[in-house]
């Protein structure tokens, strides 16, 4: 994972009396009867105060964590409306201790199982599968795929018999398969340069419906790691982070989902679920068509709370008109506070929050307020149904 760099901020201050703006007042002093939004930063009028702190010509922007100075109710969501399936989620937990503590903390939330996403095969796969394996109630493991031998004649058999192999240990699906835009990665395992719709790699998707196996796709990355990382990029912060505008010959955001729907189109036997709206959370509509079209795809809601909560009404609509195609995903660990800011964004019409500790965006989140029956769709009946199909038991 790479490391943060810094950068910078042009100067977004001009007026020199707004140097107040970094004091701050103290908190509310009493909670309203029903919870609101503490004050943000006000003009202390103190200029001992503002002396102390930097001036705001010196902030960097990925250290900008503006406070809401809204007073507005506040909704706390400790557990989920309905039971959860958490459709993409890793192996977090390493020791059996840990993974009492993800069981206690998804009885508290009420997620009631977890798919555990391993990328992996062989002993790798072999050792989470052991692990997690103990509580197959509450957790069931994807194996990923072998991708060596990608550039060799004869590339295929050996990646479906380690398959079948992980399959009989325990292998329900498969993922997270990755592609950016510069090759297929399952883990350790990559292909550079080959993407989900090569020929190469019909015999694995046909394989995978063959036994009956979804695959958790992760094409593209968020929009803004494609752009120039100047001042017109909206999620600069993130993006530079991530940022994939600097890598050579990389297919773009635009090229992975042409490359996604020519592999939904050639595979209709094959259940794809699209990690992360498919990265199409800036173009929730794109996303709809191609759900329209391809009766073989999901989408999983994982990752991209902050990426749609700016966009509240827009989302919410797109959420109830797609609501028997999309399950809900964390792919954020396994704390409490992750889980219930998810459930705070789905299930509210809380507006204008922030949430620096889980995302890294500077912008402000509102809650969607979705419907019952849209709530049970996503966090419940679409993956139960999506996985009762591989046995025959779907209704």
């Amino acid at each position: 994972m790479p490391t943060k760099t810094e950068v910078n901020r042009r100067l977004f201050l001009k007026w020199a009396n707004l140097i107040g703006l970094a004091a701050w007042f103290p908190d509310a002093a009493k909670a309203d009867p029903i919870p609101t939004q503490k004050a943000g930063p006000v003009h202390s009028g103190k200029a001992s105060q503002a002396e102390d702190l930097p001036s705001p010509e010196t902030i960097l922007l990925k250290d900008y964590r503006p406070k809401s100075i809204y007073k507005i109710p506040v909704t706390q969501i400790d557990k989920a409306k309905y039971p959860i399936i958490d459709m993409h989620s890793h192996p977090y937990a390493k020791t059996p201790q840990q993974i009492q503590e993800w069981i206690k903390n998804m009885d508290e939330v009420g997620v009631a199982k977890t798919i555990i996403l391993t990328m992996t095969t062989g002993s790798e796969f072999d050792d989470i599968y052991r692990r997690y394996s103990k509580y197959p109630d509450r957790f069931e493991m994807w194996c990923g795929l072998d991708l060596s031998g990608y550039n060799k004649p004869g590339f295929g058999p050996a990646a479906i018999k380690e398959l079948e192999r992980c399959r009989q240990v325990g292998a329900r699906g498969v993922g997270e398969i990755h592609d950016k835009g510069d090759g297929l990665v399952s883990g350790k395992s990559k292909a550079p340069a080959m993407h989900p719709d090569d020929t190469r790699m019909d015999a694995l998707w046909d394989g995978c419906a063959d036994r009956a196996m979804p695959i958790s796709l992760h094409v593209a990355d968020p929009i803004w790691m494609y752009q120039r990382m100047d001042k017109t990029n909206d999620g600069l912060m993130n993006a530079y982070h991530w940022r994939l505008d600097n890598k050579p010959n990389i297919v773009n955001l635009a090229g992975m989902i042409d490359i996604l729907d020519r592999t939904l189109a050639r595979h209709r036997r094959t259940t794809f679920v699209a990690c992360h709206f498919a990265n199409l959370d800036y173009d929730l509509a794109r996303l709809g068509e191609m759900l329209e079209r391809n009766p073989n795809l999901y989408a999983d809601i994982s990752a991209r709370y902050a990426e749609t909560a700016p966009i509240p009404r827009f989302a919410s609509k797109f959420y109830e008109k797609y609501a028997e195609r999309l399950v809900y995903g964390t792919d954020m660990g396994v704390e409490k506070p992750m889980y219930r800011v998810t459930f705070r964004i789905l299930e509210s019409l809380d507006e204008h929050f922030y949430e620096a500790e889980q995302f890294d965006y500077h912008w402000s989140l509102n809650g969607f307020g979705l419907s019952d029956e849209t709530l049970k769709r996503i966090y419940n009946a679409n993956a139960t149904k999506l996985l009762a199909a591989r046995t025959g038991q779907a209704g």
